[in-house]
């Protein structure tokens, strides 16, 4: 945190950075500002109630809207539908040739990959608008005709996640970069004195009435910790295990497996060029946050698609998917799927053959591997063993506060593992952005 700090700092030294950062905050500014105007087709303390009908699906998404939903604001959708949109990219560029030779363009195709991006958030915005409307039509007002309200909901929405697009873009274009990252960093962030002082509240006012016979497995394990550890006492328990997987899921963001590198000498007229040792970091954490939203838009689809059009329906089926925390078989599917995705996300990003090629293009091997197959297929069988350390590492960060929120009944931990992903993730990168830029203000040149 004190290397945070001191970078920031340091920062609002240079006049460039400083202008960068400044416009910024301007931008993260008027992002909190237009979350607060209310959708005007839409009852707000109406839609707030039907929402928190929702349950953990209804709670997720209200974070990742920064509070947006619950407040039925222009911004309750938030920046997803561009999220869903830049994994479908992600996706369809490994699967369609044509999109593999644009993202090898460099900049010309980056661009034109965005535009595409852009497109297809407008698309998957109006889609879920749609839906969010008609899943929302007993909160309609009735100021205007229906089908002109829904017209205005639909098209408040769109804008909304359209807007707060336009702005990640501006911070990429004119900022400190990340935007998207940054707005999403942001909208949890602003969630968190809420969702302390909820928990407190909770764990001050729960205790009593303790009844270690419930038939309900996780109310009877919850009431025995209670009954162990008292209100206060669980809710700092709660406060040292959040500090606790913190630091460790920032440790273990930026560990990193050093393969080491040795370059030949080579002669060149008169001059010895190579011989110098070297690593190549992977990172323990190579796929980052990716997995957990692959995972958590994959298990969220059907529970939001029963829990917006079926909301009155009964049947075990149904209540399982309106409340999957609830069973034990979320937990197994969404243990195997965070693993799944992981190896998965690895493989379209790193490319074990392209590094060989580079080292062997350039004189550079693995000592004890000889250069081409022997060092990709090295290098990809230490990326897998990797992998499986990331997967066990996402998997805990995830689903123990998931455990914990249902035995202790606070239900806004069950995402506290996720927060702790994305702000992490984003902090750290943004401190290595600004350290970058800074190298790059204050280096001299050969000449000096």
């Amino acid at each position: 945190m004190k290397g945070l700090f001191d970078t920031l700092i340091n920062a609002f030294r240079v006049p460039d950075l400083r202008k960068k950062l400044l416009f910024t905050i301007f931008i993260m500014v008027v992002y909190m500002f237009g979350g607060l105007i209310p959708n005007p087709g839409i009852n707000r303390a109406e839609f707030t109630e039907l929402v928190k009908g929702w349950g953990a699906i209804g709670g997720l998404m209200d974070i990742i809207s920064a509070g947006g939903l619950h407040s039925a604001t222009i911004f309750a959708m938030g920046i997803t539908p561009y999220i869903n949109s830049s994994i479908i990219m992600q996706l369809l560029t490994v699967a369609i040739p044509a999109l593999e030779r644009m993202q090898k363009e460099g900049e010309t195709g980056r661009k034109k990959i965005q535009k595409i991006v852009r497109f297809v958030t407008i698309g998957l915005a109006l889609l879920q608008a749609s839906v969010f409307c008609y899943a929302a039509r007993s909160t309609m007002t009735d100021y205007l005709p229906t089908a002109l309200n829904a017209v205005l909901i639909v098209v408040t929405f769109t804008a909304g996640t359209a807007f707060i697009m336009w702005l990640g873009e501006r911070i990429n274009e004119k900022g400190i970069g990340n935007g998207i990252s940054l707005i999403i960093f942001a909208g949890i962030a602003t969630r968190l004195p809420d969702m302390a002082s909820k928990a407190l509240n909770y764990a001050v006012t729960m205790y009593g009435n303790i009844n270690v016979y419930s038939i309900d497995t996780f109310t009877r394990i919850r009431n025995q910790v209670l009954g162990v550890l008292g209100g206060g006492g669980l809710f700092i328990v709660i406060a040292l295990a959040s500090i606790a997987t913190i630091v460790f899921v920032v440790y273990v963001q930026n560990a990193e497996r050093r393969v080491p590198i040795q370059y030949s000498k080579r002669v060149i007229g008169r001059k010895i060029y190579g011989g110098q040792n070297t690593y190549i970091p992977l990172k323990v954490n190579q796929s980052g946050v990716m997995p957990v939203i692959f995972t958590m838009s994959m298990i969220a689809l059907p529970s939001t698609i029963v829990t917006m059009f079926f909301q009155e329906s009964t049947g075990p089926i149904v209540e399982a998917l309106k409340n999957p925390q609830d069973h034990v078989w979320y937990y197994i599917v969404n243990f195997l799927l965070i693993i799944g995705f992981t190896f998965f996300y690895s493989a379209i990003q790193f490319n074990p053959i392209e590094i060989s090629n580079n080292l062997q293009k350039n004189g550079g091997y693995v000592p004890g591997v000889r250069p081409g197959r022997p060092t990709s297929d090295f290098i990809a069988r230490t990326a897998r063993r990797l992998n499986w350390a990331d997967a066990l590492f996402l998997s805990i960060v995830v689903l123990v506060p998931t455990v914990i929120g249902k035995v202790t009944g606070i239900e806004h931990v069950l995402f506290a593992g996720t927060s702790v992903l994305i702000l992490t993730g984003v902090a750290n990168d943004l401190v290595k952005q600004i350290e970058s830029q800074m190298v790059t203000h204050h280096y001299k040149g050969f000449l000096d």
